[in-house]
């Protein structure tokens, strides 16, 4: 079904691509998906937009999913670069706005284009865990969220997703990765800002105990079964 999908949109102009795949996207999450969605009224706070939304990650629907649910949010997600050489999540970047990050690396451009992007009131989303978790469960946090978190100070909104993992399960090859039948559940907590330094606090230490909190942020919304790292600190 894939290549059939990568050949009718080869054929296509790039402005039918796009509505094409919001077509294709929206049947698909219409089709499969049984969404639980709660904590959209966390979003009407004290805090001014824009936002820095931070979930757990188990699927490349995720984003997908996401960006359907936070529509009104104006989202730009942070995504691995190598998703772009994908022919199938290339499709998904055509309807998602997203700056493609250099995994394990100080990627400057991609900062630089995360902080305009926050000046020019428009929310991000980061999957902090920096992959995908192939057991279900969270993985350690990556600096990565605490970097954009102390640049932007935006405040943080946490989300919890489970079920996408059964949505769009993960293959080595990721061109082959289709849409099953699945319950899927959103969370979303409530927004806040990163503790402020203790007097006693090396910088290490903040770093480490702003990571945890900021990750465990996320966990407190997820099953106790999808906590995995982060379980002991819930």
């Amino acid at each position: 079904m894939n290549n059939l999908l990568f050949l009718f949109t080869n054929l296509l102009p790039e402005p039918l691509v796009i509505e094409f795949v919001k077509f294709y996207v929206d049947f698909q999450i219409k089709k499969h998906a049984r969404l639980d969605v709660k904590g959209l009224e966390n979003l009407n706070c004290d805090f001014k937009r824009p936002y820095l939304f931070i979930c757990n990650h188990l699927s490349n629907s995720d984003g997908l999913l996401l960006n359907k649910v936070l529509e009104k949010e104006n989202i730009t997600f942070v995504a691995g670069k190598k998703l772009e050489s994908n022919s199938l999540t290339n499709l998904g970047f055509k309807i998602v706005r997203s700056i493609p990050l250099l995994p394990n690396s100080p990627d400057k451009e991609a900062i630089k284009k995360v902080i305009s992007v926050i000046k020019e009131g428009n929310s991000i989303l980061i999957f902090p865990e920096g992959t995908r978790s192939r057991t279900g469960k969270m993985l350690a946090g990556k600096k990565g969220a605490l970097l954009f978190a102390k640049l932007t100070d935006a405040p943080i909104v946490p989300i919890g997703i489970w079920g996408t993992e059964k949505f769009m399960p993960i293959k080595e090859d990721m061109g082959k990765e289709v849409f099953h039948d699945a319950d899927i559940n959103i969370r979303i907590g409530k927004a806040f800002h990163l503790p402020k330094k203790n007097n006693d606090e090396t910088k290490e230490n903040w770093e480490a105990n702003r990571l945890d909190y900021i990750m465990t942020r996320i966990a407190e919304l997820l099953p106790k079964e999808y906590r995995g790292f982060y379980d002991n600190k819930v």
